[in-house]
């Protein structure tokens, strides 16, 4: 199970890639999807549309976003796939950083695409005091 990092930063999405690479260790797929189409900040419907389409075609992905437009490219990203892709898709509502790394985690021990959302999903509640 892979993950899908959004995010209007392109310096986010990668930084918290290669973060979640080093906790979760070169077993789990992760692909960013950061910035706008010119490099600005924003997202690139068309980038967050292939990463969506390239993990759909292994064991499946969960994705996690960060606010706003990249919340809407992945909405209509998902609109444009097939069934049988979004069914190896799961759409966390998570909080970015804290879900991506409890996901890869989850993710490098072998859990399901289930258990991976659900441990991405759980980071919302971590008390951090």
């Amino acid at each position: 199970v892979g993950l899908v990092l959004v995010s209007h930063s392109a310096a986010i999405a990668d930084g918290l890639a290669e973060l979640v690479a080093q906790v979760a260790g070169p077993s789990v797929p992760i692909a960013a999807a950061g910035g706008g189409p010119d490099g600005t900040f924003g997202t690139d419907g068309g980038r967050v549309f292939e990463a969506l389409r390239e993990a759909a075609r292994s064991a499946g992905a969960v994705v996690l976003m960060d606010l706003g437009s990249s919340v809407l490219s992945v909405r209509a990203a998902l609109g444009e796939l097939p069934e049988e892709a979004l069914a190896r898709l799961r759409i966390a509502d998570a909080p970015l950083v804290e879900g991506a790394i409890a996901a890869g985690v989850t993710a490098s021990t072998g859990g399901s695409i289930d258990e991976v959302l659900a441990a991405a999903q759980e980071a919302r509640t971590v008390a951090k005091l």
